[in-house]
């Protein structure tokens, strides 16, 4: 039961993603701060940054729950693949890239698609009241279909661990845009 609620607390306080006062550049140095945490490479934490400013900004998609989700995903890494066949930072499945019309296999196509799926799970959830961002979330990790079977975020133990996982790398990203 704590759980429940903990999950719950976290979905709520990001109900419509909080508003940001910051720059464009104290966006880059947030995201580039995140990524050099798990990838040591500078060169790469700095395509990673640009990457998701340019997605962000094609996409309208808050750069920071973009940054969330590659963290979780992939923490950065741009060769990382998982066991059931997702590739990239931001873990595409084969499937969804080709269905949105990129490479995975390419860093900026991965973050592009990745940025493209996020906002059609965005508009698909977004409206479904005050947990519709967290639902979205829940939706790139499980898919749309199990959000629709469920009637909401279905009671897989992974996709809600997920979910609590990008709020978390959500806030601390916000947090460190305050400073």
């Amino acid at each position: 039961m704590p759980y429940i609620k903990l999950f719950l607390a976290c979905a709520a306080s990001w109900l419509l993603l909080l508003p940001l006062r910051t720059e464009a550049a104290d966006l880059y140095s947030v995201i580039y701060s995140d990524a050099s945490y798990y990838n040591g490479n500078p060169v790469e934490c700095d395509w990673i940054a640009n990457a998701v400013l340019y997605a962000s900004a094609s996409y309208n998609v808050d750069p920071l729950l973009i940054t969330a989700v590659m963290e979780t995903e992939s923490h950065f890494y741009m060769g990382a693949g998982s066991h059931a066949g997702a590739i990239g930072l931001m873990q595409l499945m084969p499937n969804t890239a080709a269905s949105i019309g990129v490479n995975p296999y390419d860093p900026l196509g991965n973050v592009i698609g990745g940025t493209i799926y996020l906002r059609t799970q965005l508009d698909n959830f977004g409206g479904w009241g005050e947990y519709g961002v967290t639902t979205a979330v829940a939706a790139y990790n499980a898919g749309p279909e199990a959000i629709y079977q469920y009637g909401g975020i279905p009671p897989y133990r992974e996709t809600r661990d997920y979910v609590v996982k990008v709020h978390r790398a959500y806030m601390n990203l916000y947090n460190m845009c305050q400073y």
